[in-house]
């Protein structure tokens, strides 16, 4: 059975790919392994070489890249272009900083040495979701790759072309060959692999459902897991808020890559005494925005990435409505072709309602009204999701440790929306999943930390 891409913005037909078949399939784990055993003995300075080759490469290919994302997932270029240049970014903090996060690290005990160091596992089978079909997958296989193992790819079936242009840039960056693979696979098929003796270990980042089914098999197999999962992400804005920087926080959050995104901002917990002038401020500003085609430069957010994904969020913004929520802009499906859904803004969201109990994956926000501050951090745990938080307060010292000490989750942000940094780790807790990526605490997921001691 072929798999098919679909333009997202017309509905039409991108390209069709014939999946592997379970011999092509340990054809590639074959090679992947054999790739490893090389691949892991290369000290690190060899290693970061090619690196610094795919920096160079991803920002010639800038505008190729960012089409093909408009084309298979509905990002407008400018977007597109943004990913790009982020994950050029990230390689360049890890071919700067590798050595040094990767270094054995001395421990004084009784021995004449001891020490701990940090051994590559193996293959990685990373399974990757088609919101951001570049950054992340580079965003695991860059300090994956780095600390000696190797990556097998299997990506969304609705970015393959993304999945094969990864591929291509890892070759021509000069990488070994094998080093990293794609196979095109359909999800049904993903258990045998994970299973599969010749994968070390793997990364899944995608739906909670989806990744509960990735960690069972994983740990069925006992194989080491990073589960970066949903996020229902709660923003706090308290009654000393600067109102003007936080909208213009929250609603660059909340469209970004059309609000398909874990951490955009999702619940919105006001405090009533700033709440009217909030809500009117957001409705502007949600309002001022150019849906259209992805590569049009004057669109501000494209389509959703697919037609059952757009039909989704008008239920869970319906049944809202239906259960008491007002809408204070949008939430009608428009006319055409293609998987548009205009920006939107609800508000009396209370708990009972799926644009509270669920993630808003569009551009869709939910307000929910709080009487003070103390009720405010009550609601923005009431959730089972803790990946992204962030509190907006003229008070830097009660933001900071409202963001520190209160907030659940795994990033919390005061005065600011909630992005990774390739310098800072990244992850979830409760249902948003365990384990970290990036900065030194990401580059270690995927090794041996191996205690040497010498008598």
């Amino acid at each position: 059975m072929s798999i098919q891409t679909i333009d997202p913005a017309t509905g039409q037909l991108v390209q069709s790919y014939t999946q592997h078949s379970p011999a092509e399939v340990s054809g590639v784990l074959d090679a992947a392994s054999e790739a490893y055993r090389s691949w892991r003995t290369t000290d690190i300075e060899t290693r970061i070489a090619p690196f610094r080759s795919l920096v160079r490469l991803l920002r010639e290919r800038e505008e190729s890249l960012a089409g093909l994302m408009a084309t298979e997932m509905g990002k407008p270029l400018r977007e597109g272009r943004a990913e790009v240049q982020k994950c050029a970014l990230m390689c360049e903090y890890y071919a700067n900083e590798a050595a040094g996060l990767l270094a054995p690290e001395v421990v004084a005990t009784d021995a004449s040495k001891s020490y701990v160091t940090f051994q590559p596992l193996g293959p990685v089978l990373c399974i990757m979701p088609w919101n951001f079909p570049l950054w992340q997958v580079l965003r695991f296989s860059v300090p994956a790759l780095m600390a000696g193992n190797v990556a097998v790819l299997k990506h969304a079936p609705s970015t393959t072309g993304c999945s094969f242009g990864l591929e291509e840039l890892y070759r021509d960056a000069g990488f070994p060959d094998n080093v990293f693979r794609s196979i095109v696979l359909e999800n049904d098929r993903v258990a045998d692999v994970i299973a599969d003796p010749r994968i070390a270990a793997v990364t899944f980042t995608g739906s909670t459902r989806a990744g509960r089914i990735v960690a069972s098999q994983a740990g069925a197999a006992l194989k080491k897991a990073v589960l970066e999962l949903g996020g229902s992400d709660p923003y706090l804005v308290l009654e000393d808020a600067d109102l003007e920087s936080a909208v213009e926080a929250i609603a660059t959050s909340r469209l970004i890559n059309c609000g398909q995104s874990c951490i955009a901002a999702k619940r919105l917990v006001v405090v009533d005494a700033v709440r009217e002038e909030f809500e009117r401020r957001l409705v502007e500003r949600m309002s001022s925005v150019k849906t259209g085609d992805p590569i049009d430069a004057n669109t501000d957010i494209g389509p959703l990435a697919r037609l059952d994904l757009r039909d989704n969020l008008h239920r869970q913004v319906s049944e809202s409505v239906a259960a008491g929520a007002r809408l204070l802009l949008g939430g009608d499906l428009p006319d055409g072709p293609g998987a548009f859904y205009p920006a939107t803004v609800l508000t009396d969201v209370r708990a009972g309602m799926p644009a509270f109990d669920e993630e808003l994956f569009g551009p869709a926000a939910a307000i929910l009204p709080v009487a003070d501050e103390a009720e405010g951090i009550a609601v923005a745990n009431s959730t089972s999701y803790g990946l992204g938080a962030a509190v907006f307060t003229q008070d830097v010292d009660r933001g900071e440790r409202i963001a520190a000490l209160q907030l659940e989750a795994g990033s919390c942000f005061v005065n600011d929306f909630v992005r990774s940094d390739p310098r800072l780790p990244f992850g979830g807790i409760k249902q948003s999943g365990y384990g970290r990526e990036l900065s030194g605490f990401g580059i270690r997921e995927f090794v041996n930390i191996k205690t040497v001691y010498v008598d």
